[in-house]
């Protein structure tokens, strides 16, 4: 399904939720679909179950999946509404942290060069404004 940096600084659980997020958000995971249960990804990743149970309750928690006792994990179809919310929230931090990246003496054509190089990375283009 998709590999992890253990040589990264950033904890596996986030890189976990992160990647899990990236498929969500790009229909890779389709609406309603199951995720693979924990013990099954636990052996495919070669990590502990207690870090895929933890990466699962983080994504329930954000809206992106809801578990069903005995049947498993499965993607949300009604993330939409905190979706708007947490790209809101998101846009904030973003100016804040423009802002201070302008303050410190960042050229905007850097920052407008690195949000292009992003967006081309993740087969960007589409607009939700």
């Amino acid at each position: 399904m998709f590999e992890l940096d253990m040589r990264s600084r950033k904890p596996i659980y986030e890189q976990l939720v992160d990647k899990l997020k990236e498929l969500i958000i790009n229909e890779i995971l389709k609406a309603d679909e199951q995720l693979p249960s924990v013990r099954t990804l636990a052996q495919e990743l070669t990590i502990n179950p207690n870090t895929i149970q933890k990466a699962y309750r983080e994504l329930e928690n954000q809206g992106f999946i809801y578990s069903i006792k005995g049947k498993g994990s499965f993607v949300n179809p009604n993330n939409q509404k905190k979706d708007t919310e947490k790209i809101t929230s998101v846009k904030k931090d973003l100016e804040k942290l423009i802002l201070e990246a302008l303050y410190l003496g960042v050229p905007a054509k850097e920052l407008i060069d690195l949000i292009q190089q992003l967006d081309a990375s993740k087969g960007g283009g589409d607009s939700h404004d």
